[in-house]
C-alpha cells in the first residue's frame, strides 16, 4: 500500500478497500476551523484519489460526542483565527481554507459515506451533505445554523443542501437555523438510515463493504459519472459514458466479473 498520509487532528485507516477518516478533536467538538482538520481532510481525499489499488470507499466520522461543530465560535467571538482581519483578509482565508473542502469532496473519485455520530451543525452539517451517503446515529442532530450567528453558509452549504432535499425545505432550514433530529433528517431524505449509536460504524461499514466488493475501476468511473451528470448536457454526458464504457469493456476486471456471473448462473 502506498504510504499513508501524516495527519495531525484525524486518523485514517484502511481495511478491505474501505478507508475510514475519523476526526479526533472531540475537545472542540471536531470544529473544522481552529484545528488542522481542514488540511487533514484535503490531504486524505487527495491520497484516496491516488490510492486506486487500495481504496474503493471512504467513510468519514467523528470521535467523541460530535460529528463536527463546524466553525469555532470562540474564534468568532474574539475575531481571531480564521475570522480575524478585514473583509479582504477574511474572504481570502475562506477561499484558501474551508472552501477547499467542497471542491475536494466533489472531486473525490470514490463513494463517501458520512457516519454521523452526533451533532453536525453549521459547516459540520454541510460537510456531511457533501458526502454521497449519510448514515446517522439516533443521537445525531443536524442544523444549517449560520443565520443564528449572523453569518451565511460560507463553505458552500447553500449549494449542497438544496440539491439534496429541494429548494423549499432547504430554504426553511437555512432561513430559520432550526436544528433537527435524526428521525426528521431521515424523513427529509438527508440521511439514508438511522441506527443506535453502538451500531453506527457497523452500519456504515456494511454499506461500504457492499460497494468495496464491486470492480474498483468501474466503481470509480460510476462515481465520476454521477457527479458529471449533475452539470453536463445530455448528449455530452452520453458521449462521455460511451468513452468510459469502452474503457470498462476492455478491462481485466470486466472480464473477471463476467466470468464470475456466468459461473453463478450455471449453479
Amino acid at each position: 500500500m502506498s504510504d499513508m498520509p501524516k495527519l495531525q487532528d484525524a486518523d485514517l485507516r484502511v481495511e478491505n478497500r474501505v478507508a475510514t477518516l475519523t476526526f479526533m478533536r472531540n475537545d472542540v467538538r471536531n470544529a473544522l476551523t481552529g484545528t488542522a482538520l481542514i488540511e487533514d481532510i484535503i490531504t486524505s481525499l487527495d491520497w484516496v484519489n491516488k490510492a486506486a489499488d487500495h481504496v474503493s470507499v471512504l467513510i468519514i466520522t467523528g470521535d467523541g460526542a460530535a460529528f463536527s461543530a463546524g466553525g469555532n465560535i470562540k474564534d468568532m467571538q474574539e475575531r481571531g483565527g480564521d475570522f480575524a482581519g478585514n473583509v479582504e483578509e477574511v474572504q481570502t482565508r475562506y477561499r484558501q481554507g474551508i472552501q477547499r473542502i467542497p471542491v475536494a469532496m466533489n472531486k473525490c473519485e470514490v463513494p463517501i459515506i458520512a457516519a454521523v455520530n452526533g451533532p453536525a451543525v453549521g459547516a459540520g452539517f454541510d460537510l456531511a451533505n457533501m458526502a454521497d451517503l449519510r448514515v446517522a446515529s439516533s443521537k445525531a442532530k443536524f442544523g444549517e445554523t449560520f443565520v443564528n450567528l449572523g453569518i451565511i453558509p460560507g463553505d458552500g452549504g447553500a449549494y449542497f443542501l438544496q440539491r439534496l432535499i429541494g429548494y423549499q425545505k432547504a430554504a426553511e432550514l437555512t432561513f430559520t437555523g432550526r436544528v433537527i433530529d435524526a428521525q426528521e433528517a431521515l424523513d427529509l431524505g438527508i440521511v439514508l438510515q438511522v441506527v443506535e449509536p453502538d451500531k453506527l460504524m457497523e452500519a456504515a461499514q456494511d454499506l461500504a463493504n457492499q460497494m468495496a466488493k464491486k470492480p474498483p475501476q468501474a466503481l470509480r468511473f460510476t462515481k465520476r459519472l454521477m457527479k458529471m451528470g449533475q452539470r453536463m448536457e445530455l448528449q455530452d454526458f452520453l458521449d462521455l459514458c460511451a468513452c468510459f464504457q469502452g474503457m470498462c469493456h476492455n478491462s481485466d476486471e470486466h472480464m473477471e466479473a463476467v466470468e464470475k456471473m456466468i459461473a453463478m448462473m450455471k449453479r
